[in-house]
C-alpha cells in the first residue's frame, strides 16, 4: 500500500473511524421510526463520502518532504528548519468548557501534536493538554484505543467502542475538528501541502466534502450539538473544484473562511 500524505493521513483515519455501526440515538421518541430512519441514512451517507475520499487520498503519492525512518514517516533535514508557526495553542484545552468543545479541542491538539513530533518540536504542553481534556471528558471509549497499533486499528476501534458507550454523536466532533484542522495547515501552503493531488483526486475530493458539509447540516436537525460545527463548515462549500490549479485557488481564496472555520471549532 502507498504511504499517505500528511494530508491524507487525517482523511484516511475520519474515513476508516466511520465504518461500521449506525449512531446510538439516546433520548428518542421510540414511535418517532421516520426521525431514527433518516438520521441512520445520513449517517450512512457521511460514511460512504470518508469512505471515497480515503480511498482516492491513498492513490496518491507521497509528499516528497515525507521520507521513511527508523519510526516511521519522518521529515526531511531541510522541511525541519523552518518550524510551523500555525499550529494551535495548547492553551484551548483551559478555554473548551462544553463537552462537544472539548472533544473538538482533543481532535485539533492531537492532530498539531503529531505535526509538532515531525518537526521535532516540543510537545509537553500538547501532552498536558491533551491529558487534560481526556480526563474532563472521561470517556470510556478512549481506553479502547490505549493498545491499538496502528492509524486503521485506532480509528475503527475508537469508533465502535464509542458507539457501544452512546458517545458516538460526539465521534462527528471529533472528525469535524480534524478534517478543519487538517484544511487549515493545507491553507498554510497549498503549493507544498496540495503537490501531489492531480485533477482527479482535486475534483472527487471536494465534491465529496461538499457533501459531507450537506450532511452535517441535515444531521443537526436530529443532534442539536452539531449545529455549531454545520454553520462554521457551511462557508467552505466553495471548496469545490475541478482541476489541483482550481483547489490551490480556491483555499488560497477561502483562506480566511478556513480559519474562521477553524476559530468557531477550536478556539
Amino acid at each position: 500500500m502507498k504511504k499517505l500524505s500528511v494530508l491524507a493521513i487525517a482523511f484516511a483515519a475520519i474515513a476508516f473511524a466511520a465504518c461500521g455501526g449506525k449512531k446510538n440515538v439516546q433520548n428518542e421518541d421510540a414511535t418517532d421510526s421516520l426521525k431514527t430512519f433518516e438520521q441512520t441514512q445520513i449517517e450512512a451517507g457521511i460514511k460512504m463520502h470518508f469512505d471515497s475520499i480515503a480511498a482516492e487520498l491513498a492513490t496518491l503519492k507521497q509528499l516528497p518532504f515525507l521520507q521513511e525512518g527508523n519510526g516511521g514517516l519522518t521529515l526531511t533535514k531541510a522541511e525541519k528548519q523552518v518550524k510551523p508557526d500555525y499550529l494551535v495553542s495548547p492553551s484551548i484545552a483551559e478555554e473548551a468548557t462544553t463537552l462537544a468543545e472539548k472533544y473538538r479541542a482533543l481532535a485539533a491538539l492531537n492532530v498539531d501534536k503529531k505535526i509538532a513530533e515531525l518537526y521535532e518540536m516540543p510537545v509537553e504542553d500538547y501532552d498536558k493538554a491533551v491529558t487534560k481534556l481526556a480526563a474532563d471528558i472521561n470517556d470510556p471509549s478512549f481506553k479502547a484505543i490505549e493498545d491499538a497499533g496502528t492509524l486503521y486499528e485506532t480509528s475503527t476501534t475508537l469508533y465502535d467502542s464509542m458507539n457501544e458507550n452512546g458517545r458516538i454523536n460526539y465521534f462527528w466532533q471529533l472528525a469535524s475538528a480534524a478534517m478543519v484542522e487538517q484544511l487549515y495547515i493545507a491553507s498554510q501552503n497549498s503549493e507544498k501541502f496540495l503537490s501531489v493531488f492531480n485533477d482527479e483526486a482535486a475534483d472527487k475530493v471536494t465534491y465529496r466534502v461538499i457533501l459531507i458539509l450537506d450532511a452535517l447540516n441535515r444531521l443537526s436537525v436530529y443532534d442539536p450539538e452539531i449545529k455549531p460545527v454545520s454553520e462554521a463548515l457551511a462557508p467552505l462549500d466553495v471548496l469545490n473544484a475541478t482541476t489541483v490549479s482550481e483547489l490551490k485557488s480556491q483555499i488560497a481564496e477561502a483562506k480566511d473562511k478556513i480559519a474562521a472555520a477553524r476559530k468557531a471549532l477550536v478556539n
